[in-house]
């Protein structure tokens, strides 16, 4: 029994230690991305619009961009990214609204302003994103009754229209691998978004984003402390 316990301290402490190497080696940085990613989109349609839930079906979109992290202390950084990103989500064939299967694709701008935290090799981040929809599409299937339909969004005061500016949320963690002298980060992010962006029924943008991410770190922190000083 003794034995065990004093093994078990053994692997705390050495667990402990790596865990300190870890942190000094991945302590925040400066960076600068390239973002070229698949993301999954779809929509929240509302309490009110509950009987479309087992019509949802998800999309792949992309999103291409850039991602600047700044390092402000060895845990903390401030990330900013800019990118173009594709949403949008499908109902399926009976739904209550369009009767035959129908995608709408959205085609936005998007500014997510995230607050991360690195704790060893792991790091959470989370913050608003604000967004700005310039192009829309809408393609319902035909069927024996009712004719293929493919037309563009509307984004004007009308019963059917579409808004432009969206404010949301993001929330995700991340794993950064270090390959010799550059890393590799894994980022999972759930984007949760809050503003209903059409006028006929509620309609609120989700979208889960994957990203392998590789980079070297900035020699030199221009805006924090760095290791050296």
């Amino acid at each position: 029994m003794t034995q065990s316990l004093g093994t078990s301290k053994t692997s705390i402490a050495i667990a402990l230690i790596f865990s300190l190497l870890a942190f000094n080696s991945f302590s925040q940085t400066t960076r600068f991305n390239l973002l070229v990613n698949a993301v999954t989109t779809n929509f929240n349609y509302g309490k009110s619009n509950s009987a479309l839930q087992s019509y949802k079906k998800n999309v792949t979109g992309v999103q291409l961009g850039a991602s600047f992290q700044a390092g402000i202390t060895p845990m903390f950084s401030i990330v900013t990214e800019t990118y173009f990103m594709m949403k949008g989500a499908t109902l399926k064939a009976d739904n209550p609204i369009t009767a035959n299967k129908t995608t709408l694709r959205l085609y936005t701008a998007e500014i997510p302003v995230l607050g991360r935290f690195q704790l060893g090799r792991v790091y959470i981040n989370s913050g608003p994103y604000v967004a700005y929809t310039f192009a829309g599409h809408v393609k319902t299937d035909g069927s024996q009754t009712i004719p293929e339909k493919s037309t563009n969004v509307s984004f004007t005061n009308t019963a059917d229209g579409f808004r432009r500016w969206e404010i949301g949320a993001q929330a995700g963690a991340g794993y950064v691998f270090r390959i010799k002298k550059t890393h590799l980060a894994l980022d999972v992010r759930y984007v949760y978004g809050l503003t209903n962006i059409s006028r006929d029924i509620e309609r609120y943008n989700r979208a889960l984003n994957i990203s392998l991410l590789l980079f070297k770190p900035w020699k030199k922190n221009l805006f924090g402390r760095n290791k050296n000083s």
